[in-house]
């Protein structure tokens, strides 16, 4: 495992009452061993306590996370993503002084660790973003988005609606709109019949 124990104390380990938010509950019965571990594939500090093969605190240090001493020999911190606050008695102000230490060494750490995999990521992905959006963007807008639909549609709806609309809607529009745009049908049955009676007469 890449996980290693890189400091170690012995407290009794509490949680706050997950009901009132006020009370403390203890989770040990007597003191037990609590320690610092660090994860080398993660790059994270964890605080672990176990009590027999039973895990009472499993905590990530996080650079947000604030250990307070409340008193010479208890301290606390909360947990967010847990959802809970952890307390230590300790049993000299001298452990809870060097456990506080600790707990502000390595959650600097942490602080650097998430600055360095933040600039790795930023790194690697900010020019592949832009280079795949670059990329993208460029071909597909102007030439085939831009220059053929765009000029294609105008140029099919422009053609084909003055073209077949003459030929196909002349009968049903010539009552109503038909008799101004075509005058001679009318007017050469008027001279022919003029001509007719002329011609009789």
């Amino acid at each position: 495992m890449g996980e290693q124990p890189i400091f170690s104390t012995r407290a009794h380990v509490f949680q706050i009452d997950p009901n009132t938010k006020k009370n403390w509950v203890p989770t040990s019965k007597h003191a037990v061993t609590v320690s610092y571990f660090y994860d080398s594939t993660r790059n994270v500090y964890r605080i672990i306590s176990l009590d027999g093969s039973k895990a009472i605190i499993n905590s990530t240090i996080t650079p947000n996370m604030t250990f307070t001493k409340t008193s010479q020999k208890f301290g606390q911190w909360a947990d967010s993503r847990a959802n809970t606050v952890y307390g230590l008695g300790f049993s000299s102000e001298h452990h809870l002084s060097k456990f506080a230490e600790k707990f502000q060494e390595f959650k600097e750490a942490a602080r650097l660790a998430k600055e360095k995999s933040q600039e790795k990521m930023e790194l690697t992905s900010t020019p592949s973003q832009e280079s795949a959006g670059g990329d993208l963007q460029s071909p597909l807008t102007p030439e085939s988005i831009n220059g053929t639909d765009d000029e294609r549609t105008p140029d099919v709806t422009q053609n084909s609606e003055p073209r077949p609309e003459p030929t196909q809607n002349a009968l049903p529009f010539s009552h109503s709109g038909g008799l101004f745009p075509h005058p001679r049908i009318p007017g050469t049955s008027v001279t022919v019949a003029f001509g007719a009676q002329h011609s009789g007469m």
